[in-house]
């Protein structure tokens, strides 16, 4: 999208990278833009079922870059919000939890601040033994303001959350998982998070959509609303075409051929 994100699309998966490598793919005002456009890009294709998001070189991605930032490059005199709800800010998060696909984010080396908000708008996190993570607002004196909050409330316990806030310290791989931040460890994140992207892209994109749909309700829709979207999703898929070759290609053992998205 610039020199700052790199997408490429293959096999119906989108590979989205940070690419600012030499500053451990710190968030500057380009970075905010890139990430920002990678996304709305992405949003209208039908051919995409499934999005990993990584970082080059050593790290996913190390937070602000407080040199730009102090220079008011942070994005908050952007007060314009989108159809989300988002400004370019909160977007870079919000907008990955809101893509009509999955999203896997595939975490090194650091995942501070800014980047941490970045992975948790993922549907699933994939970190290596070594990452540390930090929620580092609170070190520089800034709060939390890229979407986090409304993604952590369905993560982590309220207690927890609140010390990492308040403290600002650093935790390891190990306690991400244990608290939830994380969906698991792999020695290699990237290459596990393709293949559960190239396996997720295997299913039907119809169903694959409506279940992330499901999915993204279940943080504070109430229960009869629930209810009610479950049936909708399932009789918008039910004897479909995807729906018939999802079940003929698994009574052959053969893998399923779909078209788009509808």
């Amino acid at each position: 999208m610039n020199d700052r994100v790199s997408t490429t699309i293959e096999h119906h998966v989108a590979d989205v990278r940070l690419t600012r490598a030499d500053k451990m793919n710190a968030i500057d005002p380009a970075m905010f833009e890139g990430i920002g456009k990678a996304i709305d890009a992405l949003g209208p294709r039908k051919d995409v079922r499934a999005v990993v998001l990584s970082g080059e070189g050593k790290a996913f991605c190390a937070g602000l870059d407080m040199t730009s930032m102090a220079g008011g490059g942070s994005g908050l005199s952007r007060v314009d919000r989108n159809a989300q709800g988002a400004i370019l800010p909160q977007h870079v998060t919000w907008g990955w939890r809101n893509l009509p696909v999955p999203v896997i984010a595939a975490v090194h080396g650091v995942a501070f601040g800014g980047g941490f908000q970045i992975m948790s708008g993922a549907d699933i996190r994939i970190a290596a033994p070594g990452t540390r993570f930090a929620i580092r607002e609170l070190y520089w004196g800034l709060v939390p303001d890229m979407a986090g909050f409304p993604i952590w409330r369905g993560l982590v316990r309220d207690d927890v959350l609140r010390e990492l806030i308040y403290t600002a310290r650093e935790f390891d791989a190990e306690e991400a998982l244990h608290h939830g931040f994380i969906t698991r460890i792999s020695e290699d994140p990237r290459a596990a998070a393709m293949a559960l992207a190239h396996d997720i892209a295997a299913k039907s994109p119809n169903a694959i959509r409506g279940a992330k749909r499901l999915c993204n309700m279940a943080f504070d829709a109430d229960p009869l609303a629930m209810l009610e979207a479950e049936t909708a999703e399932q009789i918008a898929v039910i004897g479909q075409p995807p729906m018939m070759e999802q079940v003929a290609a698994n009574i052959q053992k053969r893998p399923a051929v779909f078209h788009d998205a509808d």
